[in-house]
């Protein structure tokens, strides 16, 4: 497959929306696996061998697909963005894992939506309605609502998942802008490739000889991380935003299940509380983008000839 011959595959809402199952499941066991290595391992470290093995499958689905011609880009400062951004911010959420319940930590993560909202005014240049506005301030109220989650290490863990999730939203404006001319796996190779150097570069600062047992379990977090962000991207290739969006939200209860099997801990009433006030307002804001988006192609006029 070339650049050229890259199209969209035909809309199957339920692929779609059993690949966004598969990856809200994917990234829970990613969370866990970062909670649990965190105990005896740096985040440097655990980001080292997230990235890492996450660039080999990247390297191999370049080489046995669309070739090397897929690397190249006419927007390198963009994706050297995108991918210190997402360097950063798995950094700050593998702290934020380290600090609170996962339960905590990805109810919070659900405030992605919101931040993008707000941040494609200024960035995309987008027009965001009075219902919209309203969303993301009830979601922000529901992220205040947990601003004193359940775990430990409150204070310094809430502000590294809300800076963590800020970033995602840069991401997705950024994967936006990029996502017009690049094809998915080129986006991916260059977020791996910055991710592997930057951490790379950093673990001399953070660095413990893994037993071969923990080996095994950062082998396993570098491919099922990227196993969730292939699941991501094809969710929504095939199906709409709205539709398989909200499934994400199920990330919520595999949290719950990990955490409290792994580590007896249970979300407080608090993220249950404001969890549900930023789902809710999430899901109003997907579907407000679907009404805008039909909207749009509406009242685009046919083309004669």
């Amino acid at each position: 497959m070339t650049r050229a011959s890259f199209s969209a595959p035909s809309d199957n809402a339920r692929l779609g929306i059993a690949y966004m199952l598969g990856s809200a499941f994917l990234f829970n066991i990613v969370n866990a696996l970062a909670k649990w290595l965190s105990a005896d391992y740096s985040i440097i470290e655990i980001t080292f061998f997230r990235s890492f093995f996450a660039f080999i499958p990247c390297l191999i689905a370049v080489a046995s697909g669309p070739g090397i011609g897929a690397l190249r880009t006419q927007r390198p400062w963009l994706h050297l963005f995108r991918g210190s951004a997402g360097f950063t911010s798995t950094l700050l959420a593998f702290t934020s894992f380290s600090l609170l319940p996962i339960a905590d930590a990805v109810a919070i993560s659900f405030a992605t939506p919101l931040f993008l909202t707000a941040l494609s005014v200024p960035m995309l240049g987008e027009k965001v309605g009075v219902y919209r506005w309203s969303a993301v301030i009830v979601g922000f109220l529901g992220v205040m609502v947990m601003a004193r989650p359940s775990g430990t290490g409150a204070s310094l863990g809430f502000t590294t998942a809300v800076a963590s999730t800020v970033l995602n939203a840069l991401i997705m404006i950024t994967v936006r802008r990029l996502g017009r001319t690049e094809m998915p796996i080129t986006i991916l190779f260059y977020q791996a490739l910055i991710c592997t150097t930057a951490s790379t570069l950093l673990l001399p600062f953070g660095w413990t000889m893994p037993t071969l047992a923990d080996f095994a379990l950062f082998v396993l977090l570098g491919l099922v991380g990227f196993a969730g962000q292939f699941c991501q991207t094809q969710a929504f290739r095939y199906g709409p935003v709205a539709v398989v969006g909200p499934f994400n939200y199920t990330g919520l209860v595999w949290a719950t299940v990990f955490g409290y099997l792994v580590w007896s801990d249970l979300p407080g009433p608090r993220t249950i509380l404001g969890g549900s006030i930023v789902i809710a307002s999430g899901i109003y804001i997907l579907y407000r983008e679907t009404r805008r988006a039909v909207a749009v192609v509406s009242a685009v006029p046919p083309q004669s000839g």
